[in-house]
């Protein structure tokens, strides 16, 4: 047979069992349009924010070397004195330069006292209008700030809050609460990607962003005519000096490193994206085996015919091959489609949360319909090998016989002894994970724990099936009667079939299982620590820190025994090994003692809130042999350097505060300047006794003036906790639903070619008095083992992986192994809808079969 007959005889196929096909285009499809959307929605985010910089990047710009783009921890940016801006505008090659104040640690409440900031994660920045703004902006209603009383805000804040020219802003400030009304709106000439901007004159944002007049944040520098940006740069270099004080940047290097921090974000986003359609790939393989091995038995008379013709193996494991050619092509095509289409979706749904995103900037790289024709493409012809391989072993003989495939009873038991040894290992695996002494080293062996099980239960699911399928029908199906011993019987029939669309099921069930036990031990472990170690009534927490205002307001609150400051000082430490290590020290007041108990290994924790002392954790101690009564040299951040006397050693099994170093707010406050001690980055409140609940409203009511702190007793830290693992989680499984999709189509799909595979024997069921309900009740129960099958083998490894993972979690001081069972037992019984939902159209398809055209089948 030549290659032109074998291309015809692979199209007249492949056209000929197009319906069957259609379930795993499907499915080839969607994993192809998830890697697309991924994709072409991530370059356009990148392309967005290459604008954005760009557009806002003078020609050359000057900054602190120390400035953060956050923002400092103090609340106050890191700012240049006004002499260097004089000194800049004397610069060779400068055409202008000017001042800008920019800080991102605000807060923008409105009248009704709620926070304008954005949801999805963007900053709210305010600063001073400058020349440079007009390269990304223009003011399309009013004017800029001319006094300390007035405030532009941007067009989206505008609208997205329903402001209006005149309503009143209060700008709330590491310094003060600014309250002033809107004399202007302007408008971004680019795409905002989700940002809130306010606007003050110079004189007002220099006082109460950067606390100082005379001081900006940067200097924007402008080219003089025919002068490079790269030559600016030297000549303000050469003006300022090189002693490494200022952060000298071109407009390309600004705006190369501003997106260089985006783009490290949506690189993991990206890639965990990527990762979930990697998944649903996974899941489509076993969709594609089944389909084709099904194809393959069904045609296996067909097959032998071709090979006593003269078709050699070669040619007939060719012609599979290229149908699935055909078939990764035509879902592929469609895939890369859909993806433009969803990407189009998902920025939809940014823009919806308030992340402007223009489809004018929607990017398409030519790599991305590559990489998705390939994958989809790769993917399929991969997955159709196996059954090829199979087609292109039917002798001739075969055209005399039933149709079906002969079972491989050598194959199968190689197959068996692999799955059982992969399985072995992948527990004992497991089981070293969960002896380990490292998280690290414990991590390694989880990975290879999950691969290995996973794999391993994948090539021993025909195995699996035989015996799980029994014990199933014997509590399921067994009170159906007749009907229900021949549906057990059909899903026994292929066991490697039920194992493959069971095991199809199984990925995305186990990593839903392993995920809740995870989250769910995290929520109880996290709250049995909160109950054995927080003795505060209240805690306090601000978006990024608590301000100056609410902290004294704190502090006056009535009904309250003691309030603690607790403040995150950085430092450079020598210890008495002469290791130099960056740490952060917990500063707080004395009573912080008292509000989270703390373990001690040595020494009294008390005694660390004594006069230049400090405590250490237990690891840190082991590694650098440090002991209480030690001396170690600590260099405050902009501060000067003190010698602390280590009077405690803290226990590092614990949650909260896992190697934390303590010392008392009075001594950090003896080595940093007032001006660089940084912002309560939480506070604790205990109420005085029997007044907790009067304590309590009068908390908020303290702090009800700044929308981003939020007073919680114990009840509502847990809430928080459990609410914030829970959308984690909801997100995950979201993610993960694709795969699950992808799953029940292969169930459908399977059980719709079984149906046909089976047609003969149907109209002779028929002809002996089954009747249509019977037939299509057999088929649905016949779905529900093999979903309920699938379940049972996802939820016990997933169970099996969560368990091990919190293992390595209690090194970390989540000590608590919680099974959520509620979780468990719904997925469970969702599984078994799945089975009776994924059979509807192929038990409607065979009660429909006439009896005697099915007898009549060949």
């Amino acid at each position: 047979m030549s290659a032109n007959t074998v291309m015809k005889t692979s199209l007249r196929n492949f056209f000929a069992h197009k319906g069957r096909m259609a379930l795993s285009a499907v499915a080839v499809l969607l994993s192809v349009a998830f890697v697309c959307g991924t994709l072409v929605f991530t370059d356009t985010m990148d392309k967005t924010f290459d604008k954005l910089f760009t557009a806002t990047a003078a020609d050359v710009t000057v900054s602190p070397k120390d400035a953060e783009v956050e923002g400092s921890a103090t609340g106050l940016p890191e700012a240049l004195p006004a002499s260097a801006l004089a000194t800049v505008k004397k610069a060779e090659g400068v055409k202008s330069a000017e001042g800008a104040v920019s800080s991102a640690n605000v807060t923008l409440v409105n009248a009704d006292n709620k926070n304008m900031g954005p949801t999805t994660g963007g900053p709210s920045l305010a600063g001073n209008w400058t020349h440079n703004d007009l390269r990304s902006m223009e003011i399309t209603s009013g004017h800029a700030p001319r006094a300390p009383t007035e405030i532009m805000v941007d067009a989206d804040t505008a609208k997205k809050h329903h402001l209006e020219m005149g309503d009143e802003l209060r700008t709330i400030t590491a310094t003060g609460d600014i309250k002033a009304r809107i004399a202007g709106i302007a408008s971004f000439k680019v795409t905002n990607p989700g940002a809130a901007v306010v606007w003050f004159d110079t004189a007002t944002a220099q006082r109460e962003l950067v606390g100082k007049p005379g001081q900006f944040t940067q200097l924007n520098v402008v080219a003089d005519s025919g002068v490079s940006d790269a030559r600016l740069k030297q000549d303000v270099a050469a003006a300022l000096g090189t002693d490494g004080t200022y952060k000298i940047q071109t407009q390309k290097e600004a705006a190369d490193a501003n997106s260089a921090d985006v783009g490290s974000f949506m690189d993991v986003i990206k890639y965990a994206l990527l990762g979930f359609a990697g998944i649903a790939f996974l899941v489509g393989i076993f969709l594609i085996i089944n389909t084709f091995s099904m194809l393959v038995a069904q045609r296996t008379r067909e097959i032998g015919l071709m090979r006593a013709i003269g078709s050699s193996r070669k040619q007939v494991n060719r012609s599979v091959l290229v149908e699935a050619l055909l078939l990764g092509v035509v879902g592929s095509v469609l895939g890369v489609g859909a993806g433009m289409g969803l990407a189009v979706g998902l920025m939809n749904l940014m823009s919806s949360m308030g992340m402007e995103l223009s489809t004018d900037d929607l990017t398409v790289k030519w790599t991305t319909p590559a990489i998705g024709l390939l994958l989809g493409i790769v993917v399929t012809v991969l997955a159709a090998y196996l059954p090829a391989r199979r087609a292109g072993k039917v002798s001739p003989m075969a055209a005399l016989r039933d149709a079906g495939t002969p079972a491989d009873v050598k194959a199968g038991f190689v197959r068996g002894v692999i799955g059982v040894l992969l399985t072995g290992g992948g527990g004992a695996a497991l089981y070293l994970a969960a002896q380990a002494d490292k998280a690290s080293q414990g991590a390694l062996w989880l990975g290879v724990g999950i691969v290995a099980s996973l794999i391993g239960f994948v090539v021993v699911g025909p195995l699996l099936a035989g015996i799980v399928v029994r014990v199933i029908s014997a509590v399921l199906l067994r009170i159906f009667g007749p009907v229900g011993r021949m549906a057990e019987r059909n899903a026994l029939r292929n066991p490697r079939r039920t194992g493959a669309t069971g095991a199809a099921l199984m990925i995305g069930l186990a990593l839903v299982a392993c995920l809740s036990v995870v989250g769910s031990s995290m929520v109880a472990s996290a709250t049995s620590e909160l109950d054995k170690s927080v003795g505060a009534d209240f805690i306090v927490e601000g978006q990024g820190g608590i301000k100056p205002q609410a902290a004294k307001d704190l502090k006056r609150t009535p009904y309250v025994s003691h309030v603690t400051e607790v403040k995150y000082v950085k430092a450079d430490l020598t210890t008495p090994d002469g290791a130099k290590k960056s740490e952060e020290l917990v500063a707080a007041t004395p009573t912080y003692a008292q509000d989270l108990r703390r373990e001690t290994t040595s020494g009294e924790l008390s005694a660390a809130y004594g006069r230049n002392a400090m405590s250490v954790g237990s690891g840190f101690a082991d590694k650098h042999g440090v002991k209480v009564g030690d001396t170690m040299t600590v260099a405050f951040d902009h501060g000067r350097t003190a010698r602390l006397k280590v009077a405690a050693i803290t226990s590092d099994d614990t949650t909260f505060d896992k190697g934390a170093m303590y010392t008392n707010l009075t001594t950090a406050a003896q080595y940093v300047p007032k001006d660089r001690m940084p912002l309560n980055g939480m506070m604790f409140a205990k109420a005085a006794e029997g007044k907790a609940d009067a304590a309590y409203k009068a908390l908020k009511k303290s702090v009800a003036a700044d929308p981003t702190v939020h007073v919680k007793d114990q009840t509502d830290y847990k809430e928080t906790l459990k609410d914030q693992i829970g959308q984690l989680l909801n997100m995950i499984y979201g993610l993960l639903a694709l795969a699950i999709i992808v799953a029940v189509l292969g169930v459908v799909n399977t059980l719709a070619l079984s149906v046909v595979e089976r047609t003969r024997e149907i109209g002779l069921m028929r002809a002996i008095g089954l009747s249509r309900r019977q037939l299509r009740r057999m088929i649905r129960l016949e779905s529900v083992v093999i979903a309920v099958f699938g379940a049972l083998l996802g939820l016990g490894l997933g169970m099996g992986w969560g368990a091990t993972a919190q293992k390595l979690l209690a090194l970390e001081g989540l000590g608590v192994l919680d099974i959520p069972w509620p979780t468990i037992t719904a997925v469970f019984v969702a599984s078994a809808f799945v089975g009776l939902f994924a059979a509807l159209i192929p038990a409607f398809r065979a009660g429909r079969m006439n009896v005697l055209g099915a007898i009549a089948t060949e």
